[in-house]
């Protein structure tokens, strides 16, 4: 005996045509809100509508992509969704996208290039209409989307600056965050700070310690290289953990003094507190910390992380309605990106930083 066939329980446009009483075309016409549905009764428009909505009616998006040639959706590609960086920028972009007829393709590239080139060329042949990179700490690679303007593929990457390839960037301003950190420790008193830098090839790190040494100069204070210390390059962004861990090890079997640490980022803040309470020092009672990005982990460690905040969810809103403008106006001033936007940072002091 054959196998019987499952029964599809799919309403169509026939089924609602039937309950209605009228035919397909009208149904379809009233339904897609085509151009002619203005021609149509609003008595027959309102039966229409009743009949799909008591049929459980929900229109075949795949088709309707597929008359109208568009895809309706938005590529998010991100570098480690295991990044507390990532989380809120992800926040961000859905909330945007909430309200709209847009559905993101999250794609999670785990730090691996050949595995982003790959990702990235399944986005394209899905033909989403607009792209956001979401790109963490170790994202340096800008040459992998040049090809996206050659084909007028709206594109935004947070979180780096890509301008000077002409790709639409948000970003934060990390000169006047490094500025800031140091400010913060300074009118707290601490004279004998040290000094977690980033990678060396990274672009934040160099621009936080840029505002740190521009601080350092406006106030006379002379930062003791025997302080400083510097992330070693990483495939794993929770590494910073481990390298603000080895980092603060490290200075403290140096013979230089410090009272105060200013880390690249929250991971590298969490590995150096690890450090000094293992040590038998005290936070903030020895030594003071501030971290930079304030991630989730920051505001539940103990004690609470004092950090410089990005406005990541915001810089995730930004990107998205700048693609949102350029894919629904492709023919208008809108379908041009800006070059880029720096938002400001903000110092949220909790309890791993005091006076000395």
């Amino acid at each position: 005996m054959s196998p019987l066939k499952a029964k599809s329980n799919h309403v169509t446009i026939v089924d609602v045509a039937t309950t209605s009483g009228f035919s397909p075309s009208t149904v379809s016409i009233v339904l897609n809100e085509a151009p002619l549905s203005r021609y149509v009764a609003a008595k027959t428009k309102e039966r229409i509508r009743k009949a799909a909505k008591d049929l459980g009616y929900r229109p075949d998006a795949f088709a309707r992509s597929l008359r109208n040639r568009r895809s309706h959706t938005v590529g998010v590609l991100i570098f480690d969704i295991s990044d507390p960086f990532c989380t809120l920028i992800l926040q961000g972009i859905e909330r945007c996208l909430d309200s709209t007829a847009y559905l993101p393709i999250i794609m999670d590239a785990h730090n691996e290039k050949k595995q982003f080139e790959g990702y990235l060329e399944m986005l394209m042949e899905r033909r989403v209409e607009g792209l956001i990179v979401v790109a963490n700490w170790l994202f340096e690679e800008g040459g992998l989307l040049l090809n996206l303007r050659r084909n007028n593929l709206p594109t935004v990457v947070v979180g780096r600056d890509l301008s000077t390839d002409l790709i639409s960037s948000v970003v934060v301003d990390n000169v006047a965050g490094g500025y800031t950190a140091m400010e913060h420790l300074y009118s707290l008193g601490h004279r004998k700070i040290a000094v977690i830098r980033g990678p060396e090839k990274l672009g934040d790190s160099n621009l936080r310690w840029q505002g740190i040494q521009q601080f350092a100069a406006e106030h006379n204070y002379q930062l003791d290289p025997r302080r400083v210390r510097l992330l070693p390059e990483a495939l794993d962004p929770t590494s910073g953990f481990e390298g603000g861990v080895a980092a603060t090890e490290d200075l403290l079997r140096s013979a230089a003094d410090f009272t105060a640490l200013l880390a690249f980022d929250d991971l590298t803040a969490l590995g150096a507190i690890r450090a000094l309470i293992l040590s038998g020092r005290s936070v903030p009672g020895d030594c003071s910390v501030i971290g930079f990005d304030d991630v989730p982990p920051a505001a539940f460690c103990t004690p609470g992380l004092t950090t410089i905040r990005q406005p990541m969810e915001e810089m995730g809103r930004i990107a998205t309605g700048w693609v949102l403008r350029a894919v629904q106006g492709p023919d208008t001033e809108d379908a041009i990106l800006p070059p880029m936007q720096i938002l400001s940072p903000q110092l949220l002091i909790r309890e791993s930083t005091s006076r000395v």
